[in-house]
């Protein structure tokens, strides 16, 4: 379903990625993975679309999106959630998740709408917020959560609209120990959908353990090592690159 071919993204003298081609399948979650620097988010950028490729390409069922903007890309399935929450911090929590489902459905604001629609894709948000334990605050400012929550929001409203590709970067990234178990088995709900595609950039290896089929590393803008999360691990190159001797330890 997902493709990068030599995809490379150069900022002046500096490459921040450096011709990455991978190809991502269906029912499989796929761990980016590398040290700070390494082009994670900005190979994430390229194929969500917040960035122009200076060369290479990004192609979805067969077609080549390269050219194309993050919105577009939205609509044929990309969804992403990004380190740093994007969200509405003056509506509620529910309003942010029903304005999600809305842009799902291409439901308009208009005086002729049957009220039975509305009220259908309010018990759709309402069912998101409680799959994200997020139902007794359904009706709270999300200026007012706390960032654990507001997290937990973001996945919701990227569920809400039902993409093809879930792009998560650092789900976990400022959250405490108690709200990190959520975020988790919501993405282990969307691991059990077999025609959905997944990619997390993580740097928590416990959590890249728990949760990756597959895990994809780079360095220096370069893919280094490609495949099972065991043998990938235990490469040299990633130990070296990646983990470091206390990781080498762990393993061990």
């Amino acid at each position: 379903m997902l493709e990068t071919r030599n995809l490379t993204a150069r900022f002046g003298g500096h490459v921040a990625v450096d011709s990455v081609s991978c190809t991502f399948s269906s029912g499989t979650l796929t761990a980016i993975v590398g040290p700070n620097g390494a082009g994670k988010t900005t190979y994430f950028n390229l194929i969500s679309g917040q960035l122009r490729a200076s060369a290479g390409s990004v192609w979805l069922d067969g077609k080549d999106i390269t050219r194309e903007p993050a919105s577009t890309r939205t609509h044929r399935g990309l969804g992403r959630a990004f380190q740093l929450t994007q969200l509405f911090p003056n509506l509620s929590v529910v309003e942010n998740v029903r304005l999600a489902v809305q842009s799902r459905r291409k439901e308009g604001l208009n005086l002729w709408s049957v009220w039975a629609d509305h009220r259908n894709t309010l018990e759709c948000a309402h069912a998101l917020l409680e799959s994200a334990r997020l139902g007794a605050r359904a009706d709270a400012a999300v200026s007012s959560l706390p960032h654990g929550d507001q997290r937990k929001l973001e996945v919701a409203m990227l569920m809400a609209l039902e993409p093809r590709v879930y792009m998560f970067d650092e789900p976990t990234a400022g959250m405490s120990l108690d709200d990190v178990p959520a975020i988790l088995n919501l993405i282990h709900t969307l691991k059990k959908r077999a025609n959905k595609i997944i990619l997390l950039v993580e740097h928590k290896m416990d959590v890249v353990r728990e949760l990756a089929d597959r895990i994809v590393v780079l360095h220096n803008g370069r893919l280094v090592a490609d495949g099972e999360p065991a043998a990938v691990i235990a490469s040299p190159i990633v130990q070296q690159a990646y983990l470091g001797t206390a990781a080498v330890e762990e393993t061990t």
